[in-house]
């Protein structure tokens, strides 16, 4: 039998030639785009900015993105999209209003967080990826909000929602189709996701309280706290920089003891599909 190729399309497929912008679109993001590339010794250093700009523009990082990054970069647009492709933050797909991410990491998931996606994903009627009807919301699944502290997160255009269950999450996706403004846990309130790659690009943030120092809450300072009450401290520093303990020199000696190392293992590995390799004796 003769194998037959596999091709696996991993993105979207776009058309071969690279879009351009209107000209009105070209000309205010070539200002912009002055105002970024200044900011940096080596012009192609602004290339994360430059994509959080052009996904402003559109929501996502689309075909006449990529050529604009590209030719005010002096960059390929193979160049362009690697990069662009390797961050998650850039959207390959249109984005509605607002991105919802629902953490389902580890300890977000003990707490609910898969629940919460699954409730959602029923309740908006897409699933991870997907976007409403009405354009307003995007519903994804996020690997981590690094916020295990106020398990199960969510985040909105990566504003932190603290605590959530299936009930506060249907009241949040609520509230942003209707219009109201939300504020987060944590932080100035929502913005578009479009505003959002804005100010990600570098931006002024114009939100009320946007550069509010946030602090730290009670979980997050839990350990801190216990720490205190029972009179924990670091270990000293020594004069190399390293911390010292009573047990450093003793330590020290066993892990670096002469000892020789392991000789080369004689066996060959076995051949694939050998008898060593294929369950019960089968062919491959």
């Amino acid at each position: 039998m003769t194998a037959e190729p596999v091709f696996i399309d991993f993105a979207v497929r776009h058309a071969s030639t690279i879009d351009t912008y209107p000209a009105e679109i070209l000309a205010r993001l070539e200002a912009d785009a002055a105002v970024i590339i200044a900011r940096y010794p080596s012009p192609r250093s602004a290339l994360l900015p430059l994509l959080h700009l052009v996904q402003s523009e559109e929501g996502y990082i689309s075909p006449s993105g990529i050529g604009f990054c590209a030719e005010q970069l002096g960059l390929t647009p193979a160049e362009v999209t690697a990069v662009s492709t390797f961050y998650s933050m850039y959207r390959r797909r249109e984005t509605g209003d607002y991105l919802v991410g629902v953490c389902t990491n580890t300890l977000c998931a003990v707490m609910g967080g898969d629940e919460i996606l699954a409730d959602l994903s029923e309740y908006l009627g897409v699933g991870p990826g997907g976007t409403t009807a009405d354009g307003t919301i995007t519903l994804e699944h996020i690997e981590c909000n690094a916020a295990c502290d106020y398990a199960p997160v969510v985040m909105v255009n990566w504003e932190f929602f603290d605590n959530q269950t299936p009930r506060s999450g249907r009241d949040l996706v609520d509230a942003l189709r209707s219009g109201e403004q939300v504020t987060p846990t944590r932080g100035a309130p929502l913005c578009t996701f479009r505003e959002t790659a804005r100010i990600l690009a570098g931006f002024t943030d114009t939100r009320p309280g946007a550069s509010d120092a946030a602090l730290p809450g009670d979980a997050t300072l839990a350990g801190l706290r216990i720490a205190r009450e029972l009179d924990m401290q670091a270990p000293s520093v020594n004069a190399s920089g390293d911390a010292a303990g009573p047990d450093d020199q003793q330590a020290a000696a066993e892990t670096t003891a002469d000892k020789p190392a392991p000789a080369p293992d004689a066996t060959a590995p076995p051949r694939s599909g050998s008898p060593e390799t294929t369950p019960h004796g089968e062919g491959v």
